[in-house]
């Protein structure tokens, strides 16, 4: 019987360590704590992770080390005048996201020696358990064999974009008349309305549509298409 026991007990300490061990890999946020997004030069030139910031979408601390504030302040001094625009661009960014309110932003004062930038990074994130949010391709492949999460507005956007794009053509049922003369409205398969221009005859049947441009707000997107060159392709 108490051999049983201790098996028991050994098998229940196995897979607690092993289900620890594993969370502790992906390094979660335990409860309530945030996680520490550490941000690179790269993403502040860039500017969108403001955009991103202000939705209210991050509620993570955002951190930027005082060396990377150093950074964007050589470029900004630099001869080049494309990244001294974009360097400046950066440091408003940078200011900016400290008055966002859905999210808490630090300016870490780390020591500034002569570590690089990217380096400081990693060991900033690896020791505090933090993610990196980058868009240096070389820097997120470096992260990734530290075993370092990272957030890449440039894959965010390729997430976020539109199913289709203008130049693509799909199948959309008109299913009723637009507002102006000759126009005829149908939806994708996401609900995404369509409007077609000169497709009132094809009410209630199917289509071949070539898309133009869309129309994104606050409350939806909306597409505008024109019918495609075969026209032969429409049927009930």
């Amino acid at each position: 019987m108490n051999l049983f026991l201790i098996i028991t007990i050994s098998v229940i300490l196995l897979e607690t360590t092993y289900i620890a061990a594993k969370a502790s890999k992906k390094r979660l946020p335990i409860g309530n704590q945030k996680r520490k997004v550490y941000i690179d030069t790269s993403a502040l030139m860039d500017g969108r992770i403001l955009s991103v910031a202000q939705t209210g979408f991050i509620g993570d601390d955002l951190i930027i080390p005082r060396s990377v504030i150093r950074e964007l302040q050589l470029l900004a001094d630099g001869k080049d005048q494309e990244k001294r625009t974009r360097a400046r661009f950066g440091m408003d960014v940078a200011r900016e996201l400290e008055r966002v309110v859905y999210c808490n932003t630090t300016i870490l004062q780390d020591e500034l020696d002569r570590t690089p930038v990217d380096e400081r990074l990693l060991s900033l994130a690896k020791e505090n358990h933090g993610v990196i949010c980058t868009l240096d391709f070389n820097l997120g492949k470096v992260a990734a064999t530290e075993g370092i999460d990272v957030l890449n507005i440039n894959e965010l956007s390729l997430t976020l974009r539109s199913e289709y794009l203008p130049g693509d053509k799909a199948m959309v049922k008109i299913t009723s008349l637009g507002s102006n003369p000759k126009q005829g409205v149908g939806h994708l398969k996401d609900g995404t309305m369509v409007v077609v221009d000169n497709a009132e005859k094809y009410l209630n049947k199917d289509i071949e549509v070539e898309f133009v441009r869309f129309h994104q707000t606050a409350s939806g997107r909306m597409m505008f298409a024109k019918l495609a060159r075969n026209k032969s392709k429409a049927r009930r």
